[in-house]
């Protein structure tokens, strides 16, 4: 099994649903980082370029600590088209990839690039499934997708899939999220912390020391899963 993260900016995918992947690479799957933007307008002391560089290299350290693979586009913070271009890239990327499960963002969101995000993946899968729109790869469908647990995201956000996050996991998702000085705390808000207390929040509920939580499709029945691969069989 392949799982593909796609975020609007580094690190967003990492915090939300990086105890999960790591969880998954410990279990023997694959697992693929996709960042739109490196999101390096949010420095207090460095320059945009300065920062995008540092975003740049600790996405990859994160990817390469929990033994992911880290991909990039080229767009900027802040300034994530919504374009068939776009979309194209990120079809074309899946139709490489050949994910079985797709998380990314809530539709829902206060920041532009999170909610952009939602619906570029929301057609790069329609247009990365079918074999009519001839691309260098041939077409891929993708099984499952889920929405993480963002902060950013919050409205009308309801999760129906918990995932347990083992020990050797959360402490794998540990060392590999301090790479990024942003998740450190050094932009202003700690978001290392709110994330380990939201696995918290989101696990003691439905029976786990932590968990992390993601959304499906309306149409889905609330489930308790200790992986992702639990979540697959589940719905196949």
């Amino acid at each position: 099994m392949k799982l593909l993260a796609i975020g609007g900016h580094a690190g967003d995918m990492d915090l939300t649903a990086g105890a999960a992947l790591a969880q998954a690479v410990l279990d023997g799957h694959e697992a693929v980082l996709l960042h739109l933007t490196p999101g390096e307008k949010g420095h207090p002391s460095l320059t945009a370029d300065q920062y995008r560089q540092q975003k740049l290299a600790e996405a990859e350290a994160f990817a390469s600590t929990i033994g992911a693979r880290a991909r990039f586009l080229a767009y900027g913070d802040g300034e994530l088209p919504v374009t068939d271009e776009v979309k194209w890239q990120v079809a074309d990327i899946i139709r490489q990839e050949r994910p079985t499960i797709v998380i990314t963002h809530w539709k829902e969101s206060i920041h532009k690039d999170h909610a952009n995000t939602h619906v570029i993946v929301e057609d790069a899968i329609f247009y990365a499934e079918l074999s009519a729109f001839e691309r260098p790869w041939p077409a891929h469908g993708v099984s499952h997708v889920y929405y993480a647990d963002n902060w950013e995201d919050p409205f009308d956000y309801q999760p129906d899939v918990f995932v347990e996050i083992r020990d050797d996991a959360y402490a794998l998702w540990l060392e590999a999220a301090s790479h990024y000085a942003y998740a450190r705390g050094e932009t202003g808000f700690p978001y290392l912390s709110y994330y380990q207390s939201l696995m918290v929040v989101r696990g003691l509920p439905n029976g786990y020391a932590r968990a992390q939580a993601f959304a499906r499709p309306r149409w889905a029945r609330r489930v308790r899963l200790p992986g992702f691969q639990e979540a697959h069989k589940e719905v196949t």
